[in-house]
Protein backbone atom coordinates (compact mmCIF):
# COMPACT_ATOMS: atom_id res chain seq x y z
CA UNK A 1 0.00 0.00 0.00
CA UNK A 2 0.85 3.28 -0.81
CA UNK A 3 1.26 5.37 2.86
CA UNK A 4 3.20 8.36 1.08
CA UNK A 5 0.04 10.18 0.23
CA UNK A 6 -1.12 11.00 3.40
CA UNK A 7 2.55 13.10 3.92
CA UNK A 8 1.71 15.05 1.07
CA UNK A 9 -1.85 15.86 2.88
CA UNK A 10 -2.90 18.47 5.55
CA UNK A 11 -4.19 15.00 7.49
CA UNK A 12 -7.06 12.23 7.13
CA UNK A 13 -10.51 12.82 7.12
CA UNK A 14 -13.52 10.07 6.75
CA UNK A 15 -16.47 12.60 6.58
CA UNK A 16 -17.26 15.24 3.93
CA UNK A 17 -18.86 17.37 7.00
CA UNK A 18 -15.43 17.90 7.93
CA UNK A 19 -13.55 18.21 4.99
CA UNK A 20 -10.11 20.46 5.59
CA UNK A 21 -8.83 21.84 2.19
CA UNK A 22 -5.47 19.12 1.04
CA UNK A 23 -6.85 16.20 2.89
CA UNK A 24 -6.46 12.66 2.44
CA UNK A 25 -10.40 11.18 2.48
CA UNK A 26 -10.74 7.71 3.20
CA UNK A 27 -14.03 5.96 2.49
CA UNK A 28 -15.36 4.49 5.00
CA UNK A 29 -18.09 1.73 4.89
CA UNK A 30 -21.06 1.46 7.50
CA UNK A 31 -24.49 -0.32 8.20
CA UNK A 32 -26.37 2.74 6.33
CA UNK A 33 -23.93 4.38 4.24
CA UNK A 34 -21.65 3.81 1.58
CA UNK A 35 -18.46 6.32 1.75
CA UNK A 36 -17.08 5.11 -1.72
CA UNK A 37 -20.28 7.14 -3.21
CA UNK A 38 -18.50 10.44 -1.26
CA UNK A 39 -15.35 10.40 -3.68
CA UNK A 40 -15.53 12.62 -6.23
CA UNK A 41 -17.74 14.58 -3.93
CA UNK A 42 -14.81 14.87 -1.53
CA UNK A 43 -12.29 15.73 -4.18
CA UNK A 44 -14.77 18.62 -5.19
CA UNK A 45 -14.96 20.16 -1.39
CA UNK A 46 -10.94 20.59 -1.07
CA UNK A 47 -9.25 17.03 -0.78
CA UNK A 48 -6.05 16.42 -2.21
CA UNK A 49 -6.06 12.37 -2.91
CA UNK A 50 -9.27 9.68 -2.10
CA UNK A 51 -9.08 6.42 -0.88
CA UNK A 52 -12.11 4.19 -2.24
CA UNK A 53 -12.04 0.17 -2.08
CA UNK A 54 -14.47 -0.35 -4.89
CA UNK A 55 -13.23 -0.17 -8.34
CA UNK A 56 -15.58 1.75 -10.32
CA UNK A 57 -14.79 4.88 -7.97
CA UNK A 58 -11.61 5.46 -8.58
CA UNK A 59 -9.69 6.85 -11.21
CA UNK A 60 -5.72 6.60 -10.10
CA UNK A 61 -4.96 10.25 -10.26
CA UNK A 62 -6.20 11.26 -7.41
CA UNK A 63 -9.03 9.06 -6.59
CA UNK A 64 -6.71 5.47 -5.44
CA UNK A 65 -8.55 1.79 -5.04
CA UNK A 66 -7.16 -0.30 -2.18
CA UNK A 67 -8.29 -3.37 -1.12
CA UNK A 68 -10.41 -2.48 2.03
CA UNK A 69 -10.60 1.18 3.29
CA UNK A 70 -10.85 0.74 6.83
CA UNK A 71 -7.68 -1.70 6.55
CA UNK A 72 -5.85 0.94 5.06
CA UNK A 73 -6.71 3.61 7.66
CA UNK A 74 -5.63 0.85 10.33
CA UNK A 75 -2.51 0.25 8.79
CA UNK A 76 -1.61 3.85 7.64
CA UNK A 77 -2.16 4.81 11.34
CA UNK A 78 0.48 2.04 12.45
CA UNK A 79 3.13 3.17 9.92
CA UNK A 80 2.74 6.44 10.96
CA UNK A 81 2.83 5.66 15.08
CA UNK A 82 6.16 3.71 14.21
CA UNK A 83 7.42 6.87 12.91
CA UNK A 84 7.65 8.23 16.53
CA UNK A 85 9.91 6.56 19.58
CA UNK A 86 8.18 8.88 22.10
CA UNK A 87 6.26 7.06 24.96
CA UNK A 88 2.29 5.86 24.02
CA UNK A 89 0.08 5.08 26.64
CA UNK A 90 -2.89 2.77 26.18
CA UNK A 91 -5.95 3.40 27.88
CA UNK A 92 -9.08 0.74 28.65
CA UNK A 93 -11.16 -0.23 31.42
CA UNK A 94 -15.00 -1.07 31.82
CA UNK A 95 -15.32 2.63 33.72
CA UNK A 96 -13.81 6.05 34.00
CA UNK A 97 -11.45 5.41 30.14
CA UNK A 98 -12.12 8.91 29.24
CA UNK A 99 -12.15 10.42 32.29
CA UNK A 100 -8.81 9.06 33.58
CA UNK A 101 -7.47 9.58 29.73
CA UNK A 102 -8.35 13.44 30.41
CA UNK A 103 -6.84 13.37 34.15
CA UNK A 104 -3.63 11.94 32.97
CA UNK A 105 -3.20 14.13 29.47
CA UNK A 106 -3.94 17.28 32.11
CA UNK A 107 -1.28 16.14 34.07
CA UNK A 108 1.58 14.89 31.68
CA UNK A 109 0.70 18.65 30.03
CA UNK A 110 2.03 20.46 32.69
CA UNK A 111 4.96 19.50 31.61
CA UNK A 112 5.17 17.73 27.60
CA UNK A 113 3.07 18.75 24.51
CA UNK A 114 0.86 15.42 24.93
CA UNK A 115 -1.10 14.60 21.86
CA UNK A 116 -4.52 12.33 23.13
CA UNK A 117 -7.33 10.78 22.18
CA UNK A 118 -10.32 13.71 21.45
CA UNK A 119 -13.49 13.00 23.20
CA UNK A 120 -14.43 8.98 23.37
CA UNK A 121 -13.12 8.70 19.82
CA UNK A 122 -11.44 5.21 21.29
CA UNK A 123 -12.50 2.67 18.53
CA UNK A 124 -11.01 0.98 15.50
CA UNK A 125 -11.89 4.01 13.59
CA UNK A 126 -11.04 6.60 16.40
CA UNK A 127 -7.81 4.90 17.33
CA UNK A 128 -5.95 5.14 14.04
CA UNK A 129 -7.47 8.61 13.33
CA UNK A 130 -5.74 9.79 16.80
CA UNK A 131 -2.51 7.95 15.55
CA UNK A 132 -2.61 9.75 12.54
CA UNK A 133 -2.91 13.59 14.34
CA UNK A 134 0.90 12.89 15.84
CA UNK A 135 3.18 15.48 14.68
CA UNK A 136 7.00 16.32 15.17
CA UNK A 137 6.40 18.67 18.38
CA UNK A 138 4.31 15.65 20.43
CA UNK A 139 6.47 14.34 23.64
CA UNK A 140 3.83 11.57 25.02
CA UNK A 141 0.93 10.25 23.23
CA UNK A 142 -2.58 9.12 25.57
CA UNK A 143 -4.68 6.62 23.19
CA UNK A 144 -7.93 5.67 24.54
CA UNK A 145 -9.20 2.20 23.63
CA UNK A 146 -12.57 0.94 23.95
CA UNK A 147 -14.07 -2.57 23.60
CA UNK A 148 -17.53 -3.86 22.99
CA UNK A 149 -16.61 -7.50 21.48
CA UNK A 150 -13.50 -10.25 22.46
CA UNK A 151 -10.27 -9.35 20.71
CA UNK A 152 -11.25 -5.65 20.00
CA UNK A 153 -7.73 -4.49 22.44
CA UNK A 154 -5.48 -6.83 20.83
CA UNK A 155 -7.09 -5.25 17.37
CA UNK A 156 -5.91 -1.78 19.13
CA UNK A 157 -2.76 -2.65 20.28
CA UNK A 158 -2.17 -3.81 16.94
CA UNK A 159 -2.55 -0.64 15.86
CA UNK A 160 -1.22 2.07 18.80
CA UNK A 161 1.66 -0.87 19.95
CA UNK A 162 1.49 0.99 23.19
CA UNK A 163 4.26 1.07 25.51
CA UNK A 164 2.96 1.93 28.44
CA UNK A 165 -0.74 0.60 30.24
CA UNK A 166 -3.45 1.13 32.47
CA UNK A 167 -6.75 -0.67 32.85
CA UNK A 168 -8.75 1.38 34.93
CA UNK A 169 -10.87 -1.16 36.46
CA UNK A 170 -12.55 -4.40 34.91
CA UNK A 171 -16.58 -4.61 35.56
CA UNK A 172 -19.92 -5.77 33.85
CA UNK A 173 -19.93 -3.36 30.47
CA UNK A 174 -21.06 -4.46 26.68
CA UNK A 175 -21.78 -7.77 28.22
CA UNK A 176 -24.38 -8.90 25.41
CA UNK A 177 -20.86 -8.76 23.30
CA UNK A 178 -18.63 -10.42 26.01
CA UNK A 179 -21.57 -12.86 27.01
CA UNK A 180 -20.35 -12.95 30.80
CA UNK A 181 -17.51 -10.82 33.10
CA UNK A 182 -14.97 -13.44 32.25
CA UNK A 183 -14.73 -12.34 28.71
CA UNK A 184 -14.74 -8.91 29.88
CA UNK A 185 -11.47 -9.50 31.69
CA UNK A 186 -9.55 -11.49 28.75
CA UNK A 187 -10.54 -8.30 26.65
CA UNK A 188 -9.53 -5.70 28.45
CA UNK A 189 -6.30 -8.09 29.67
CA UNK A 190 -5.11 -7.66 25.92
CA UNK A 191 -3.73 -4.37 26.79
CA UNK A 192 -1.80 -6.25 29.30
CA UNK A 193 -0.32 -8.73 26.90
CA UNK A 194 0.41 -6.27 24.91
CA UNK A 195 2.53 -4.39 27.28
CA UNK A 196 4.25 -7.41 28.34
CA UNK A 197 5.46 -8.32 24.97
CA UNK A 198 6.83 -4.94 24.75
CA UNK A 199 8.57 -4.80 27.40
CA UNK A 200 6.51 -1.70 28.28
CA UNK A 201 5.49 -0.73 31.53
CA UNK A 202 1.73 -1.50 33.48
CA UNK A 203 0.21 1.69 35.48
CA UNK A 204 -2.10 -0.42 37.94
CA UNK A 205 -4.39 -0.30 40.90
CA UNK A 206 -2.86 -2.37 43.87
CA UNK A 207 -5.88 -2.29 45.90
CA UNK A 208 -7.99 -3.96 42.88
CA UNK A 209 -7.35 -7.53 43.35
CA UNK A 210 -8.48 -8.15 39.88
CA UNK A 211 -6.11 -6.30 37.93
CA UNK A 212 -3.33 -7.20 40.50
CA UNK A 213 -4.36 -11.13 39.35
CA UNK A 214 -4.38 -10.29 36.04
CA UNK A 215 -0.81 -9.00 35.51
CA UNK A 216 1.45 -10.57 33.26
CA UNK A 217 4.74 -12.53 35.04
CA UNK A 218 7.69 -10.33 34.76
CA UNK A 219 5.88 -6.86 33.26
CA UNK A 220 7.19 -4.27 34.34
CA UNK A 221 5.20 -2.15 36.59
CA UNK A 222 4.40 1.23 39.05
CA UNK A 223 1.25 0.94 41.44
CA UNK A 224 -1.01 3.19 42.73
CA UNK A 225 -3.31 2.42 45.90
CA UNK A 226 -4.59 3.81 49.31
CA UNK A 227 -1.91 1.02 50.59
CA UNK A 228 1.15 2.01 51.73
CA UNK A 229 3.20 -0.63 49.44
CA UNK A 230 2.41 1.47 46.82
CA UNK A 231 4.38 3.62 44.77
CA UNK A 232 2.29 6.41 45.04
CA UNK A 233 -0.53 5.97 47.81
CA UNK A 234 -3.65 8.25 48.39
CA UNK A 235 -6.34 9.13 50.89
CA UNK A 236 -10.11 9.71 50.21
CA UNK A 237 -10.37 12.54 52.83
CA UNK A 238 -14.09 13.05 52.36
CA UNK A 239 -16.64 13.41 49.66
CA UNK A 240 -18.91 16.90 49.82
CA UNK A 241 -19.90 16.57 47.62
CA UNK A 242 -16.46 16.78 45.49
CA UNK A 243 -13.41 14.68 45.96
CA UNK A 244 -11.57 15.59 48.65
CA UNK A 245 -7.93 13.98 49.21
CA UNK A 246 -3.72 13.79 49.78
CA UNK A 247 -1.44 11.66 48.15
CA UNK A 248 2.33 10.62 48.86
CA UNK A 249 5.27 8.93 47.70
CA UNK A 250 8.57 7.99 49.52
CA UNK A 251 10.02 12.18 49.46
CA UNK A 252 6.49 13.66 48.93
CA UNK A 253 3.47 14.37 50.88
CA UNK A 254 0.80 16.84 49.14
CA UNK A 255 -1.46 19.06 51.42
CA UNK A 256 -5.09 18.59 51.06
CA UNK A 257 -6.82 18.68 47.62
CA UNK A 258 -9.94 20.02 46.82
CA UNK A 259 -11.38 18.81 43.22
CA UNK A 260 -13.89 19.37 40.93
CA UNK A 261 -15.11 16.29 40.71
CA UNK A 262 -17.65 13.95 42.91
CA UNK A 263 -17.72 9.84 43.52
CA UNK A 264 -15.27 7.56 45.02
CA UNK A 265 -14.38 6.55 41.62
CA UNK A 266 -13.06 9.44 40.60
CA UNK A 267 -10.15 9.10 43.60
CA UNK A 268 -8.71 5.87 42.20
CA UNK A 269 -9.01 7.95 38.45
CA UNK A 270 -7.09 11.03 40.45
CA UNK A 271 -4.81 8.07 41.49
CA UNK A 272 -4.09 6.75 38.03
CA UNK A 273 -3.52 10.41 36.85
CA UNK A 274 -1.10 11.34 39.76
CA UNK A 275 0.99 8.09 39.39
CA UNK A 276 1.66 8.48 35.67
CA UNK A 277 2.79 11.91 36.13
CA UNK A 278 5.16 11.26 39.03
CA UNK A 279 6.58 7.96 36.65
CA UNK A 280 7.00 10.85 33.96
CA UNK A 281 8.31 12.96 36.86
CA UNK A 282 6.58 15.82 36.43
CA UNK A 283 6.75 17.78 40.15
CA UNK A 284 4.50 17.12 42.24
CA UNK A 285 3.42 20.80 43.03
CA UNK A 286 2.30 20.79 38.80
CA UNK A 287 0.35 17.35 39.55
CA UNK A 288 -1.51 18.61 42.60
CA UNK A 289 -2.79 22.18 40.83
CA UNK A 290 -3.83 19.71 37.60
CA UNK A 291 -5.83 17.75 39.40
CA UNK A 292 -6.98 20.70 41.76
CA UNK A 293 -8.03 22.83 38.37
CA UNK A 294 -9.50 20.23 36.73
CA UNK A 295 -13.13 20.36 35.68
CA UNK A 296 -15.38 17.53 34.33
CA UNK A 297 -17.15 18.28 30.53
CA UNK A 298 -19.71 16.30 28.68
CA UNK A 299 -22.37 15.11 31.92
CA UNK A 300 -19.70 13.17 33.23
CA UNK A 301 -19.65 13.54 37.14
CA UNK A 302 -20.40 17.13 36.83
CA UNK A 303 -22.26 19.07 39.86
CA UNK A 304 -24.75 21.48 38.59
CA UNK A 305 -26.68 23.90 40.73
CA UNK A 306 -29.26 24.95 39.75
CA UNK A 307 -32.59 27.22 41.34
CA UNK A 308 -34.17 24.60 42.66
CA UNK A 309 -31.74 21.55 43.16
CA UNK A 310 -27.62 20.33 43.51
CA UNK A 311 -27.53 17.88 40.25
CA UNK A 312 -24.73 15.62 39.60
CA UNK A 313 -24.44 14.80 36.13
CA UNK A 314 -23.36 11.26 35.59
CA UNK A 315 -25.77 10.65 32.41
CA UNK A 316 -23.26 9.82 30.16
CA UNK A 317 -23.36 6.31 30.42
CA UNK A 318 -24.23 3.16 32.75
CA UNK A 319 -23.68 -0.34 33.57
CA UNK A 320 -24.04 -2.37 36.95
CA UNK A 321 -20.48 -1.47 38.02
CA UNK A 322 -20.64 2.20 37.44
CA UNK A 323 -24.15 2.49 38.98
CA UNK A 324 -23.19 0.77 41.58
CA UNK A 325 -20.02 2.39 42.08
CA UNK A 326 -21.98 6.06 41.49
CA UNK A 327 -25.00 4.80 43.89
CA UNK A 328 -22.29 4.53 46.85
CA UNK A 329 -20.76 7.32 46.85
CA UNK A 330 -24.16 9.39 46.70
CA UNK A 331 -25.01 7.25 49.74
CA UNK A 332 -21.93 8.66 51.65
CA UNK A 333 -22.82 12.07 50.28
CA UNK A 334 -23.98 14.30 53.58
CA UNK A 335 -27.80 15.82 52.22
CA UNK A 336 -30.46 15.27 54.11
CA UNK A 337 -32.86 14.98 51.24
CA UNK A 338 -31.39 13.14 47.99
CA UNK A 339 -33.21 11.87 44.86
CA UNK A 340 -31.64 9.28 42.62
CA UNK A 341 -32.74 9.28 38.96
CA UNK A 342 -31.83 6.33 37.39
CA UNK A 343 -32.20 5.09 33.25
CA UNK A 344 -31.88 1.57 31.90
CA UNK A 345 -28.20 0.38 31.33
CA UNK A 346 -27.81 -1.09 27.96
CA UNK A 347 -25.75 -3.71 26.17
CA UNK A 348 -26.22 -6.45 28.97
CA UNK A 349 -27.86 -9.24 27.14
CA UNK A 350 -29.32 -11.83 29.24
CA UNK A 351 -27.64 -10.42 32.15
CA UNK A 352 -29.88 -7.98 31.81
CA UNK A 353 -32.80 -8.58 34.27
CA UNK A 354 -30.82 -9.75 37.00
CA UNK A 355 -28.93 -6.81 37.00
CA UNK A 356 -31.67 -4.25 37.25
CA UNK A 357 -33.09 -5.78 39.65
CA UNK A 358 -29.74 -5.65 42.03
CA UNK A 359 -29.92 -1.63 40.96
CA UNK A 360 -33.06 -1.42 42.45
CA UNK A 361 -32.72 -3.55 45.65
CA UNK A 362 -29.10 -1.63 45.97
CA UNK A 363 -30.97 1.45 45.79
CA UNK A 364 -33.39 0.31 48.60
CA UNK A 365 -30.93 -1.16 51.08
CA UNK A 366 -29.06 2.00 50.76
CA UNK A 367 -32.00 4.03 51.73
CA UNK A 368 -32.57 6.46 48.86
CA UNK A 369 -35.64 7.51 47.34
CA UNK A 370 -35.02 6.70 43.90
CA UNK A 371 -36.79 7.64 40.43
CA UNK A 372 -36.59 4.85 38.09
CA UNK A 373 -36.75 5.81 33.86
CA UNK A 374 -36.84 3.07 31.32
CA UNK A 375 -38.53 -0.74 30.39
CA UNK A 376 -35.76 -2.45 31.45
CA UNK A 377 -36.12 -0.86 35.20
CA UNK A 378 -39.95 -1.06 34.67
CA UNK A 379 -39.70 -5.49 34.19
CA UNK A 380 -38.47 -5.97 37.45
CA UNK A 381 -39.81 -3.25 39.59
CA UNK A 382 -43.24 -4.57 41.31
CA UNK A 383 -43.43 -2.33 43.96
CA UNK A 384 -46.76 0.08 43.16
CA UNK A 385 -44.88 2.59 45.31
CA UNK A 386 -41.72 2.77 43.46
CA UNK A 387 -41.58 5.35 40.76
CA UNK A 388 -41.07 3.78 37.63
CA UNK A 389 -42.05 5.85 33.83
CA UNK A 390 -41.29 4.04 30.76
CA UNK A 391 -39.29 6.62 29.11
CA UNK A 392 -37.92 10.32 29.47
CA UNK A 393 -41.81 11.66 28.36
CA UNK A 394 -43.36 10.06 30.80
CA UNK A 395 -41.30 11.46 33.37
CA UNK A 396 -40.74 15.03 32.38
CA UNK A 397 -44.61 15.05 32.51
CA UNK A 398 -44.40 13.96 36.09
CA UNK A 399 -41.36 15.49 37.06
CA UNK A 400 -43.35 18.89 35.57
CA UNK A 401 -46.03 18.16 37.98
CA UNK A 402 -44.13 17.60 40.99
CA UNK A 403 -40.61 19.23 40.54
CA UNK A 404 -38.30 18.31 43.40
CA UNK A 405 -37.41 21.67 45.63
CA UNK A 406 -33.99 21.52 47.59
CA UNK A 407 -32.61 18.19 47.15
CA UNK A 408 -29.55 16.90 45.71
CA UNK A 409 -30.56 14.66 42.30
CA UNK A 410 -28.22 12.31 41.38
CA UNK A 411 -28.65 11.05 36.74
CA UNK A 412 -27.31 8.39 35.74
CA UNK A 413 -28.48 6.42 33.28
CA UNK A 414 -26.98 4.81 29.39
CA UNK A 415 -26.56 8.18 26.91
CA UNK A 416 -29.69 6.83 24.88
CA UNK A 417 -32.15 7.26 27.96
CA UNK A 418 -31.39 11.03 27.52
CA UNK A 419 -32.06 11.60 30.96
CA UNK A 420 -30.11 15.24 29.96
CA UNK A 421 -33.28 16.18 28.67
CA UNK A 422 -34.66 16.90 32.42
CA UNK A 423 -31.97 18.88 33.86
CA UNK A 424 -34.60 22.17 33.32
CA UNK A 425 -37.54 20.65 34.74
CA UNK A 426 -35.17 20.26 37.86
Amino acid sequence: MDFELFYETSGVCTDTRKITPNCLFICLKGDNFNGNTFAAQAIEMGARYVIVDEAGYANQTNIFQVADALSYLQQLANHHRRKFSIPVIGITGSNGKTTSKELISTVLSEKYNVHFTAGNLNNHIGVPLTLLGLNSTHEIAVIEMGANKFGDIAELCAIAEPTHGIITNIGKAHLEGFLNFEGVLKTKRELYESIAQHQGTIFFNADDEILCDALPAGVSTFSYATTSNAAVTGHLLALNPFVSMTWQTEIYSSETIQTQMIGKYNFYNFLAAIAIGTFFDVSPEAISKAIADYTPVNNRSQVRKTDRNTLIMDAYNANPTSMKSALESFAFIENEAKLAILGDMFELGTESEAEHAKIVELVATLGIQGLFVGTRFGAVISDAATLHFADKEAAVKYLTVNPPVGQLILLKGSRGIGLESLIDLL
